[in-house]
């Protein structure tokens, strides 16, 4: 389970959660201008945008979470089981696998305009990276400073969708999350006035009531409303700590602990890591379940130039400072 989530106080910011029960060895990774992506059925790309994101790299290969470009579009895929749909290869179509998405997008696209003119012939194919790595059941949320869409590989079919909340979780499918939000249109970031009736004196006894019923639950239909209501009513920074620091807020409400999501016996889902990347700067910051303090890796700090797959490690050890420390 995870949450994907846009933010755009002043500059602009995207990020998610990645919630599982183990950690594939996910490194923030830099893929520049001249690495050759190859894909399994489309024509590689010997030179591209350049990609700043979280990905397990298998063989010199990225396989992404979540990744920005140095055009500021980004991209995340979400688990959504029992409801993605992969296809046989068909005629026509750009034919490309779920685990080349992210790099086929973010490679070509400068914004969602551009993305959207390809994911219009796409047809997501069913084929693994290897049997060792089978394919995940996933949908994705697309972003620039201005729009998010949400793509779907469905049995009825591919689906692409405007996402106004720029938010996405797991199931149900994003037209239904999207839908749900109008169960709760009576919640407010302000104290509520008794409509209850007129009859009756119901004096407020805490601060917090006008959002009673947000659900507080970890579902993926929770977490949805949830984040929608934590991002749309968050309020922004004057600089750029301040607004990273509430962008991991708006995150916080909704990440998950060890010990409360079990999985199957004596194993738990959590939050492996939470993200944000300043699309503008190429800043993609960090934290991990281990660690709170915010780390961060500059896109622009490297050779964009190059042609190899840059990884740095996660920083997972708690790094705590003594305020009062001596020397």
């Amino acid at each position: 389970m995870c949450t994907a989530v846009t933010y755009a106080p002043k500059d602009h910011y995207f990020g998610r959660n990645l919630d599982l029960e183990l950690s594939y060895h996910e490194t923030v990774t830099i893929t520049p201008r001249r690495y050759p992506f190859s894909f399994r059925k489309m024509p590689s790309l010997e030179s591209h945008y350049a990609i700043i994101g979280m990905a397990t790299v298998i063989e010199g290969y990225p396989l992404y979470y979540d990744a920005t470009n140095e055009k500021g579009l980004s991209m995340a895929g979400l688990n959504f089981p029992g409801n993605a749909d992969y296809k046989p290869e068909a005629e026509g179509k750009d034919n490309v696998t779920p685990f080349e998405l992210i790099p086929w997008i973010l490679a070509q696209c400068a914004d969602v305009e551009e993305a959207q003119k390809l994911l219009e012939r796409l047809n997501l194919l069913e084929l693994p990276f290897s049997p060792q790595f089978p394919l995940t059941p996933l949908h994705w949320i697309v972003a620039d400073r201005e729009r998010s869409l949400t793509v779907e590989s469905v049995k009825e079919g591919w689906k692409v969708y405007e996402n106004p909340v720029g938010v996405l979780t797991n199931n149900p499918p994003f037209e239904m999350q999207l839908f749900t939000l109008n169960n709760y249109r009576n919640l407010s970031a302000k104290q509520p006035e008794n409509r209850f009736s007129e009859a009756l004196d119901l004096p407020l006894y805490s601060r917090g009531m006008g959002a009673m019923g947000l659900p507080g639950d970890a579902s993926s239909s929770s977490r949805f409303v949830r984040a929608v209501f934590t991002k749309l009513n968050a309020l922004p920074e004057e600089t750029e700590s301040g607004n990273v620091g509430q962008f991991f807020h708006i995150l916080g409400a909704v990440a998950m602990q060890k010990g409360c999501v079990c999985v199957e016996e004596d194993k738990y889902e959590y939050t492996l890591y939470s993200s944000c990347c300043n699309v503008d700067r190429g800043i993609y910051y960090y934290t991990t379940y281990g660690n709170s303090r915010i780390t961060g890796v500059d896109l622009y700090r490297e050779d964009l130039e190059g042609s190899e797959v840059i990884s740095y490690p996660l920083l997972k050890e708690q790094e705590i400072f003594l305020q009062n420390g001596r020397g």
